[in-house]
């Protein structure tokens, strides 16, 4: 196997796991079930290190309704539950001549929605001419951004040649802004002591972007 096949078979993989990602952070609970039942996060958890117990991620006892129920509690309806599923939601500082009046966002205070980080990875959509169907058009919404990243693995994986230098660019820019994962992680392994489904998927969603960053580092920058 060439050098290049087995690059591309790597970007395949990637683009797979970000895009399964993606439709878990979107509700797509069917997906999210599929990917319980099957042990896809277990298999993929033994690749790279700081993955969490994948105990919970084989679970089967949990059907659509209980997974949806989660996901509307944790991502959906404010409450004692919820946690912003955007970058914006997790900024230490209110972005510029911005005004919310969201439910649960003090005016003044960093955490709005279509804050500052929301105009910086819309600004890395446009140069890879990218629309995002998933995350409800909030453009820093954590669906939203694996399916961009899920994309541009896809399109390194379709290459007849190395990947363009904006490409790889833009790549190192968007895995730079996932780093608001962590703190995203933390909040949502606080929100979801019950079930642990979603919590669990964070967990390995911020190891696989701290490996994947890794990766990237030493092979592209």
């Amino acid at each position: 196997m060439s050098e290049g096949t087995v690059a591309a078979e790597f970007a395949r993989a990637r683009a797979d796991l970000y895009d399964l990602l993606s439709r878990a952070f979107d509700g797509d609970t069917e997906a999210l079930a599929e990917a319980l039942e099957t042990g896809v996060f277990a298999d993929f958890a033994g690749v790279f290190p700081g993955a969490p117990d994948t105990a919970v991620l084989t679970r089967t006892d949990l059907d659509q309704d209980a997974l949806q129920v989660g996901y509307d509690n944790l991502f959906v309806v404010p409450g004692p539950y919820y946690v912003p599923p955007f970058a914006s939601g997790h900024a230490t500082e209110p972005s510029e001549a911005y005004d919310s009046d969201a439910a649960y966002h003090e005016v003044g205070t960093a955490g709005e929605l279509f804050g500052d980080p929301a105009e910086s990875v819309a600004a890395l959509y446009d140069r890879a001419n990218f629309t995002p169907e998933r995350g409800e058009g909030i453009p820093d919404h954590v669906a939203a951004e694996f399916e961009f990243m899920a994309r541009l693995a896809a399109r390194q994986a379709t290459g007849d040649s190395q990947p363009s230098e904006e490409l790889l660019a833009v790549q190192g820019e968007m895995i730079d802004h996932l780093a608001w994962l962590a703190d995203f992680s933390e909040a949502v392994g606080s929100a979801d002591d019950a079930e642990g489904v979603y919590a669990a998927v964070c967990s390995f969603a911020r190891a696989f972007v701290a490996w994947d960053r890794e990766q990237f580092d030493a092979t592209e920058r």
